[in-house]
């Protein structure tokens, strides 16, 4: 199976020119012998990935259906549910994890059109991404793919204008609040009506805030319930915002395929390296 908890993973922070967008980078590599591997779920956290794959490749899983082959270098848009991918062989993937915004300052064209989408690097920026995969895929070193990455990244913040000052305030008082603050303060706050906020917000971060409010609060029961902070599921649904328990597990059932006592009997170590906080 694969162990990730033999893994070799690594976190490396963005320059400081990044930080708004990015918010870190993360390597995970394998060892020889970390062979056969399973199928791992992974949950929607509100965030954006762009993944470059220096190994084997991964398989996807549609209905419990080995679907197809990933991309060798892919962006995953933002997921509302769970997805189930498999290694083929040896691991060795170096991904840029974006803020819930941070991706659109990078990009000509709506987030919201990537949402539950798997797209090839070519798909967002042409040849330019053809010759970013060639470059980052040569490298020697996951400190060399960071050089290269922030240099690609910082040429794009440069040559693309995009004011995204609202939605970052938005994006902000929902972590800050783990999704408790509603649509209409937020619209009050920054003097902007509640449709043309959520709009702005679905463009730049992909998800509706309601939709990314209600991901923060799943996040903040996963790391609860990974932590072993609680003593029932009421009071880990209590302690995560939800406001019963029958909402809590009707979340965690949609972003996860899974109830939370079905949770506990699963091997999901990976999920770990896709939270919401890190």
């Amino acid at each position: 199976m694969l162990n990730i908890a033999c893994m070799q993973y690594k976190v490396y922070n963005p320059c400081p020119a990044l930080e708004k967008q990015v918010r870190y980078y993360w390597s995970l590599e394998s060892n020889p012998d970390d062979l056969p591997h399973s199928r791992e779920r992974i949950f929607p956290d509100g965030c954006i990935e762009l993944i470059f794959n220096y190994r084997e490749l991964f398989i996807k899983f549609e209905n419990g259906i080995a679907s197809h082959e990933q991309y060798r270098t892919m962006l995953y848009g933002q997921l509302k549910t769970f997805i189930e991918v498999e290694a083929t062989g040896s691991v060795g993937l170096f991904s840029v994890r974006f803020n819930p915004a941070g991706l659109q300052p990078f990009i000509n064209r709506d987030v919201g059109s990537l949402t539950s989408r798997e797209l090839n690097i070519t798909e967002l920026w042409g040849d330019e991404g053809v010759q970013l995969e060639h470059d980052m895929l040569k490298c020697n070193s996951n400190e060399e793919r960071v050089i290269i990455i922030e240099t690609f990244l910082m040429q794009k913040l440069q040559t693309i204008a995009f004011d995204n000052s609202d939605v970052e305030y938005c994006v902000n008082a929902l972590t800050e609040s783990e999704g408790s603050i509603t649509i209409d303060l937020l619209a009050n706050q920054l003097c902007i009506g509640k449709r043309q906020l959520e709009r702005k917000f679905n463009a730049a971060v992909g998800l509706s805030p309601k939709m990314l409010a209600r991901i923060i609060r799943f996040q903040n029961t996963l790391q609860l319930i990974e932590k072993k902070e609680f003593t029932s599921f009421t009071g880990v649904a209590h302690d995560g915002g939800f406001y019963d328990q029958a909402h809590f597990i009707k979340d965690f059932k949609e972003f996860t395929g899974l109830n939370p006592k079905q949770y506990f009997s699963e091997n999901l170590e990976m999920v770990k390296h896709f939270s919401f906080d890190e």
